[in-house]
């Protein structure tokens, strides 16, 4: 704090990588500097997940996200066996039982009608079944305050928007299947 009230008032001039070091700090809080001198906060970043060990890191941005938000995680349009096939068995287990163990964190899930075909566990899950004619090959997936649109093609592509904006809408989007779908007979 020193140093860069000394910067700050002139008494000192900071090196250029003194400079990118506290720029980068900024950035890191959520801070974006722009071309004409001025910052404002960051409304939103996109990453992109593309390959099957990029589909992992997707999970690892889950994971990190709710262990400094949990929270619920709504997903929608699943089917599981491309999740698994993409995750293989040993991530599947690793990522159900590193959820189960941060407090405050459920998920509802959507499913096609009369599949049966589940990853998460009751303890921490629901599922319900959406009519066929309204399900999608484009699942989507709302954790903390981003959005995930999940493409599976020859390999998964991922896209995280990082808008709160956003995510709530799908999230409402979410809701409104929800209430219009059946529970599910069996799980687990």
């Amino acid at each position: 704090a020193t140093s860069i009230g000394s910067i700050e008032n002139g008494i000192t001039q900071a090196r250029t990588s003194t400079l990118e070091i506290i720029q980068r700090t900024f950035e890191d809080a959520g801070i974006e500097f722009l071309a004409s001198d001025g910052i404002r906060k960051r409304s939103g970043e996109i990453q992109i997940f593309s390959g099957k060990a990029a589909f992992w890191q997707f999970y690892e941005d889950i994971y990190n996200t709710l262990l400094q938000t949990p929270g619920e995680v709504v997903v929608h349009n699943v089917d599981e066996r491309k999740f698994e096939k993409w995750l293989g068995e040993d991530n599947v287990s690793t990522h159900v039982n590193r959820i189960k163990a941060i407090k405050g964190v459920t998920y509802r899930i959507l499913l096609k009608e009369n599949d049966h075909y589940f990853l998460a566990t009751p303890d921490y899950s629901e599922y319900r079944w959406i009519n066929a004619s309204f399900f999608s090959s484009v699942p989507f997936y709302v954790y903390g305050k981003k959005l995930a649109i999940l493409l599976f093609e020859s390999e998964p592509t991922v896209i995280v928007l990082d808008y709160p904006a956003v995510a709530e809408a799908y999230r409402l989007q979410f809701e409104s299947f929800w209430s219009m779908a059946k529970e599910v007979e069996k799980q687990g």
